[in-house]
């Protein structure tokens, strides 16, 4: 199955992705079919090499990871509303160390004299 996603390009602390088709189950890193455009987050520079082959990848009904589909939408290439791309994993909830637990204490009992 094809899909147009990011791939990493760039220095450390410098992202820059370019658009690409690829195989879904290749990593992203590696061999791409067809470099459709680039992304630059940093000062948020995109362009394409041709719109019209992007047009015709979409026509083809190749899937799109959710981060393309909110820039494919930002730049009105595709008429959608924008998809949830990305959540920050949640933090375990853990009880406090300094919390201990609470101990009934019973009822003190006199021996029998």
């Amino acid at each position: 199955m094809l899909i147009i996603r990011l791939q990493r390009t760039g220095a450390r602390n410098k992202p820059s992705f370019r658009l690409v088709l690829a195989e879904s189950y290749r990593a992203a890193g590696k061999q791409a079919l067809e470099v459709l455009g680039h992304y630059n987050p940093k000062n948020k520079q995109f362009g394409l090499k041709s719109e019209e082959r992007l047009k015709y990848w979409l026509s083809k009904h190749v899937a799109v990871s959710p981060s393309v589909h909110n820039l494919l939408v930002d730049r009105k290439l595709i008429e959608a509303k924008k998809v949830k791309a990305w959540s920050p994993k949640k933090k375990e909830q853990t009880e406090p160390a300094t919390a201990a637990p609470a101990v009934a204490e019973a009822p003190a009992v006199e021996p029998p004299a």
